[in-house]
């Protein structure tokens, strides 16, 4: 179904395009954090490989298409690089830097979705599979960087419900046979636009209900 929805060449670059921009916020951190160039190396390739290496373990499409194509592994190695020698300029492209991750959120809850179901998953496995493929990366990120996930921080703009809106479309599409490459590709456009609104207003998920917690809310600078 994958190869149904973009040409073999087009979802490579925009796979590349992805994951570049996912090894630049884990570099970024590393950065932040003080880390050596292995560290920043680690964290780039983490965070733009993680959630696509954790679908294929789990839908048994191995091995992960990470480590069969060269360059989904390399790319990863030019961000850190990037980072490592500009990442004062980065920092000033960090807008750039967020709309290119939205759209790398969206791509990748699309396509974690659909290869989830072409690979005999359930719609709501297929669907929570390609949750786990566009944020699974900044998760393991943050935990390497000894950070609380920011998808699980309350004090973060919403991330994981724009994608969650992304592969639930898809999941829908699928199960009335409506999925091709203008569905697909509206999802995207879904999760992309949802996650720029969240970064603009500032969009938060609620907290518990009359919640009466005494602890102390800190929330990081940047």
């Amino acid at each position: 179904m994958i190869q149904d929805l973009f040409s073999p060449s087009v979802q490579h670059a925009l796979d590349i395009v992805g994951i570049f921009v996912f090894a630049i916020s884990g570099a970024l951190l590393a950065v932040r954090k003080n880390f050596d160039v292995f560290g920043i190396v680690v964290l780039a390739e983490v965070t733009a490989l993680g959630g696509g290496i954790f679908r294929d373990v789990v839908i048994g499409a191995v091995p992960p298409a990470a480590f069969v194509d060269l360059g989904y592994f390399i790319t990863p190695l030019f961000a850190a690089a990037l980072v490592f020698f500009l990442h004062p300029e980065v920092e000033r492209t960090q807008l750039a830097v967020n709309v290119f991750d939205a759209a790398g959120l969206g791509l990748f809850c699309v396509t974690g979705t659909t290869k989830a179901y072409d690979y005999g998953l359930g719609l709501t496995a297929s669907a929570a599979l390609g949750l786990a493929t566009a944020v699974g990366g900044g998760v393991l990120r943050d935990i390497i960087a000894n950070e609380v996930p920011s998808l699980v921080r309350w004090d973060r703009d919403l991330y994981a419900v724009p994608a969650i809106v992304g592969s639930a479309t898809v999941a829908l599409c699928i199960n009335y046979d409506m999925v091709n490459a203008f569905t697909s590709t509206l999802a995207v456009i879904t999760t992309f636009v949802l996650r720029l609104l969240a970064l603009r207003y500032h969009w938060r998920a609620p907290r518990a209900w009359h919640r009466r917690s005494t602890a102390v809310e800190v929330e990081e600078a940047g």
